[in-house]
């Protein structure tokens, strides 16, 4: 079984082996009450930006736990980086999309208001609901046991997500209509892609429109019709399995 990860804040420098981090407050508190961390078990502390130590318990209590540092760890850099665009989905839908392209890597995610969401984050809700995602995001990069957690983005409007396409060097729209699928689809040796996963309702003709324009390729990832929640997901894999 491999180690739990937690997230904490390291020392800048790292600390160098033998050294003693103390990992306290809310994520401490879990790791010793909740999931009851005890000394001599093997634990990984990631700071969220790809840093790591891995070492022992060497001391437990309801504060917290202190770790004694046996291996300094580095997230490897991808050389196809990741980006997803998810319209904004009712439910339980983000939730599950957002636990899976975490699971596969994602490096970036930016929520979208598109024009067919159900869900709306009104200016009194858009925080809130934006740090709901970074908690699942958080979650789901320890359950993944990766040492970066991806950034949840302001929501964007659909002009807005048309001029972050020149920032990547290939932008994926995903669409069951599309004539090319992705397994034709050129892919860049390295570099950054962003995925646009469309709600519910499916993108907008007018969307699609303005998309593309700005350089977006509408693509299809399946001969039926993937809910929002998978959708992503089932792209990534695709785009890494290539990749590698």
């Amino acid at each position: 079984m491999t180690d739990p990860v937690f997230l904490g804040d390291l020392p800048d420098p790292l600390p160098v082996p033998g050294a003693a981090v103390v990992l306290d407050g809310p994520e401490g508190r879990h790791a010793a009450t909740v999931r009851r961390i005890r000394s001599g078990e093997q634990v990984v502390i990631a700071d969220g930006a790809g840093h790591g130590i891995r070492g022992p318990v060497i001391s437990a209590d309801k504060a917290g736990i202190t770790v004694r540092v046996e291996q300094l760890m580095t997230a490897r850099e991808p050389e196809i980086k990741i980006t997803v665009a998810q319209a904004l989905a009712k439910g339980d839908r983000s939730d599950i999309a957002l636990e899976m392209i975490t699971e596969l890597g994602a490096v970036e995610i930016i929520p979208w208001q598109s024009a067919r969401s159900i869900v709306r984050w009104t200016a009194d809700r858009a925080d809130r609901s934006r740090t709901k995602w970074q908690t699942t995001v958080r979650e789901a990069t320890k359950q993944s046991r990766r040492l970066r957690v991806p950034p949840v983005q302001q929501v964007v409007s659909t002009k807005q997500l048309a001029t972050k396409i020149s920032d990547h060097d290939l932008t994926l729209i995903l669409h069951e209509e599309a004539t090319d699928g992705l397994p034709t689809v050129p892919l860049p040796e390295s570099g950054k892609i962003m995925i646009i996963v469309g709600p519910e309702g499916g993108i907008a003709p007018d969307e699609l429109d303005a998309l593309t324009a700005f350089g977006g390729r509408p693509v299809s990832i399946s001969d039926g019709v993937l809910r929002t929640s998978t959708a992503a997901a089932v792209a990534m894999a695709g785009i890494l399995l290539r990749a590698r």
